[in-house]
């Protein structure tokens, strides 16, 4: 099981029919890549490749009013958010009034400092002055707002005590085998995450006092002795170490021109309920990063986009980093506050994905970069936050896997009360409100971690599932929006009890399917009947053992937001528990030739039956050992389509790039004027066996500098398709070829049948023109498919392989 064939993010903008053209035929392929992010730790690449599908989505970023933000974030926090309670806004907004104005206090704060500390943040100076100010700010506002009570809120959560900490230093965290580093200016963390850094030698925390008061002390007292110690000392301090995966969510900082305070108004000395004023920008333009993906070095960007979809060249508003500094330059661009100089770069280590290369990224990619982070850092999460300040105006960006939504700017200085309602609401967050799975449960198992999920189940009772998700063998995703699939090796007593002990154990695949779609389980309902009647299938499909689907569309708080089409590409999270297969890419020789063609084999009776798979690649092909003998699995149905399901739809995936058909890899294809056929998976499973035997000798990945393919993980799709038809019109081994001569005959054998093969369409097309014919039509009969694999087993390579085989097997 391997997510591998999983690709990411079709833009709407791509789903547009062609001038004249009458219908989609079939939609277009996603602009991800899977193959980058599923594999990092594989394929060696940095985290500056995936860039650009972070950018992509960045993109596709829907908008809503900043009051409906609020109103849908208030509501999560409520005492019954199952309930519209339309006036919770206003309600708030009048309650955190005294804590604007000076007037609500605690023993051990005062509100009035609020003001004290944004008259210091409106203050000329570079970027990383504003960071003190506006953590004073926000704990100052949480202390006091945690005394307040609205009808109809829950209360602070204290096993939560969100803080707002200064980071501004490097967070590490590892994909698969390559580092990543990050450097998000400040963070919100639980109070206990936020001290564990400062923690001194003996256990205590730096700058923290030691009571002196003899005698137990109520919790909640020490809490908040606690929380203020480190206010004081160490929330404006540089934490070293933090992990991802206490990181609630980041807040970004930018000055328009640094060093100035131009267009900063000083905070009001009252403050009253108005109505939300926009902003200048009211949303932050993302325009400018399509004309950056538009410039030269194209090649190398996700996608291809049609001529008429280009986007006019926009600057950037003054939202990157690397800014031109009149009176001082971003602490992200000063070596003297930065761990990761120009000077030290070269020292660090190699296997760090992007050292502190974020720097002179568009602050929209950057803060995308870290809610990459926030997301791979934990199992299963369904949303997150993370808040872009541009001066004095701030904007709450929303993510999960349907895409992303940005609020309009909330001026938090002249406009306060709503920043105070803001932050009322986080308080009460659980940390399910954040985002994070409640039904996972993290556990520590002979000292690494793991995680727990337990359900009741109608015929099986309560099914218990350990995920391991500290295995080396997780494969886990990178990005921020799509499928996102995590496989991880799991135990179970109620599955082993039914199914037995499995010798290579079970996995669960956690992904978030388009809720529109025909699901995997149902799909596999439909594999197994066909299964039953037909050997070519029967024993060659993956053996699903349990599943369940939550109930958590991420088109809800869409619709609360009023986003236009909010259940377009809507997902729901799916957990799926499969018998453990071996990977194809283990395999060489006529071993991997054997696996491969009883995968075709498995695939062509499926097409015929009406279930089309769509995601050929190597990920996807997979065996298991039965009775001796290899039987090759095709595996992976969660982007397949039925023949008589209603259609395509608008966010449907048809293929992971690096593997996909060359008809397909063209703007037509991106587009989705090209109707997927069973050629184009025949086509597919030609290159995945080029790739492995290409990347792999007897079943070891081969070194960098010997793996001439690599670069189609990494290109969008036209430009791989540019990449791939240049491949297969000059067939040859690359220099110091490890390939077998049979093998490399087989292969050449193939690529010349596709060559005749589109040679021979070509030319009809071309006859058809010429005679002002109507075009063939693309339906294919089932002797078409057929004769299509009949014309490769005719090849004298394939024929040499076969006679290699084990007679049962031929």
């Amino acid at each position: 099981m391997s997510p591998a064939g999983e690709t990411e993010s079709t833009p709407p903008r791509a789903n547009a029919s062609a001038p004249g053209a009458s219908k989609i035929k079939s939609t277009p392929n996603s602009r991800g890549a899977s193959v980058v992010s599923e594999n990092i730790g594989v394929l060696g690449v940095k985290v500056k490749k995936v860039r650009p599908w972070i950018q992509r989505d960045i993109e596709q970023v829907k908008e809503c009013k900043a009051d409906a933000m609020l109103q849908a974030l208030l509501q999560r926090a409520s005492s019954a958010p199952e309930t519209k309670q339309p006036e919770l806004l206003q309600k708030c907004l009048k309650a955190v009034l005294p804590v604007c104005n000076g007037q609500a206090s605690t023993a051990l704060v005062k509100s009035s400092d609020i003001q004290t500390a944004l008259n210091e943040y409106v203050r000329p100076g570079v970027e990383n002055n504003f960071y003190g100010p506006f953590i004073k700010t926000t704990n100052i506002a949480l202390a006091c707002l945690e005394e307040i009570e609205i009808d109809g809120m829950r209360a602070p959560v204290p096993t939560v005590d969100m803080i707002c900490q200064q980071n501004d230093m490097p967070m590490h965290q590892m994909h698969q085998t390559k580092k990543s580093t990050r450097k998000p200016d400040v963070v919100i963390l639980p109070l206990n995450s936020a001290c564990a850094p400062f923690q001194d030698e003996k256990g205590g925390k730096k700058g923290e006092q030691t009571s002196k008061q003899k005698g137990p002390q109520k919790d909640d007292e020490q809490r908040k002795k606690k929380r203020k110690a480190h206010m004081d000392t160490n929330a404006i301090a540089k934490p070293k170490n933090l992990p991802w995966k206490d990181v609630l969510a980041c807040i970004e900082f930018k000055r328009k021109i640094p060093g100035r305070t131009k267009g900063i108004e000083s905070p009001s000395s009252t403050y009253t309920v108005t109505d939300h004023v926009p902003t200048k920008p009211e949303y932050l333009p993302v325009d400018h990063l399509k004309a950056e993906v538009s410039a030269p070095g194209h090649s190398h960007t996700p996608a291809t986009q049609p001529v008429s979809d280009a986007a006019p060249a926009v600057q950037s508003s003054g939202l990157t980093t690397a800014q031109p500094s009149k009176g001082g330059s971003s602490s992200k661009r000063k070596a003297a506050d930065t761990l990761e100089s120009t000077a030290k770069k070269s020292k660090m280590d190699p296997n760090d994905m992007d050292a502190d290369a974020d720097a002179d990224l568009d602050v929209t990619v950057q803060t995308g970069l870290y809610a990459a982070e926030m997301f791979a850092a934990n199992l299963g999460v369904n949303y997150l936050l993370n808040i872009i300040v541009v001066d004095d105006v701030m904007w709450i960006w929303y993510y999960d896997r349907q895409g992303i939504v940005q609020c309009s700017g909330i001026n938090f200085i002249q406009d306060l009360p709503r920043f105070m309602v803001l932050l009322y609401a986080l308080q009460r967050f659980g940390l399910h409100d954040w985002g994070r799975n409640k039904d996972f449960l993290p556990i520590e198992v002979e000292g690494k971690l793991c995680h727990e999920f337990k359900i009741k189940d109608e015929k099986l009772g309560e099914v218990d599932l350990l995920l391991h998700t500290s295995h080396d063998e997780r494969v886990t995703h990178y990005g921020l929006q799509g499928r996102a699939t995590n496989v991880v090796p799991v135990t179970s007593e109620a599955l082993t009890k039914k199914y037995g002990k499995f010798e290579d154990g079970m996995v669960a695949k956690i992904f978030w399917g388009e809720a529109s779609r025909t699901s995997e389980p149902e799909i596999l309902k439909k594999v197994e009947e066909i299964a039953k009647r037909h050997a070519t299938v029967q024993d060659h499909v993956p053996q699903l053992l349990w599943h369940h689907t939550f109930t958590n569309p991420t088109a809800a708080i869409r619709e609360a937001l009023g986003v236009p089409k909010p259940t377009t590409g809507s997902r729901v999270l799916y957990i799926l528990v499969f018998r453990k297969l071996l990977p194809i890419t283990q395999l060489h020789g006529k071993e991997l030739f054997d696996v491969w063609r009883q995968c075709i084999s498995c695939h062509l009776t499926l097409w015929k039956e009406g279930v089309h798979h769509r995601d050929v690649s190597p990920g996807n092909l997979m065996w298991y050992w039965k009775d001796s003998e290899r039987i090759g699995v095709l595996n992976d149905y969660d982007l397949s389509s039925l023949a008589d399901d209603s259609g395509p739809r608008g966010n449907e995936r048809t293929g992971t790039v690096p593997f996909m058909a060359l008809d397909l890899l063209t703007e037509e294809g991106q587009r989705g004027e090209v109707k997927h056929l069973y050629r184009h998976d025949l086509e597919s499973f030609i290159w995945c066996f080029a790739w492995i035997s290409l990347r792999y000798e007897n079943g070891v990945l081969l070194s960098r500098r010997l793996r001439p393919l690599d670069e189609w993980a990494t290109l969008g799709a036209v430009a791989c398709g540019e990449k791939k038809y240049h491949f297969q019109g000059n067939v040859k081994p690359p220099a110091r070829s490890h390939i077998d001569s049979s093998l490399w005959a087989f292969l050449v054998g193939c690529f010349d049948v596709l060559e005749t093969h589109t040679f021979n369409r070509r030319k009809q097309l071309i006859r058809s023109i010429i005679d002002a014919d109507q075009p063939t039509t693309s339906e294919e009969s089932e002797s078409d498919l057929d004769g299509f694999l009949q014309s490769f087993e005719n090849t004298k390579g394939w024929a040499a392989l076969s006679k290699l085989l084990p007679e049962s097997s031929q």
